[in-house]
């Protein structure tokens, strides 16, 4: 599958990059349930050594971790946004990234697309890759 945005990189050393360089990712819509590919995402970035926050508007924890209703809410720095929303709530997401002023990489999941939201959040000083799925690229790394 190609990047939909062309100024993604989605070159195998830039994403090793950025699995290097992030030790918390925020989850956007990570579902308590365990069959929802946002819960097996961040099970296995878990698994991996990530510390997963999940961002979800119900829940008090999800595999195990405290659940924030927004990224405004989380009282620590996050090195990684993962999305799974739709792609017309990305632009949303990346304005409370931008807002926050400590997030490196916005990544967006399998099928989620948001150039222009995208754009901006690369020219606030974002690396940025789009529908690509986090666990299947760092299981390939």
């Amino acid at each position: 599958m190609e990047c939909e945005f062309p100024t993604v990189n989605c070159d195998p050393k830039e994403m090793k990059e950025i699995f290097g360089n992030t030790k918390t990712i925020a989850v956007i819509g990570c579902s308590p349930n365990s069959d929802k590919a946002s819960n097996m995402v961040a099970c296995y970035l878990q698994g991996a050594g990530f510390k997963v926050v999940p961002v979800y508007p119900k829940e008090e924890t999800i595999l195990g971790e405290k659940v924030y209703r927004n990224l405004s809410e989380i009282p620590f720095k996050i090195d990684m946004v993962d999305i799974f929303r739709k792609p017309d709530v990305i632009a949303s997401v990346i304005d409370e990234c931008i807002a926050r002023g400590d997030v490196g990489c916005i990544w967006t999941q399998l099928g989620l697309v948001n150039n222009e939201a995208a754009q901006k959040a690369q020219d606030a000083g974002m690396k940025v890759v789009q529908n690509r799925c986090t666990k299947i690229e760092h299981k390939k790394l």
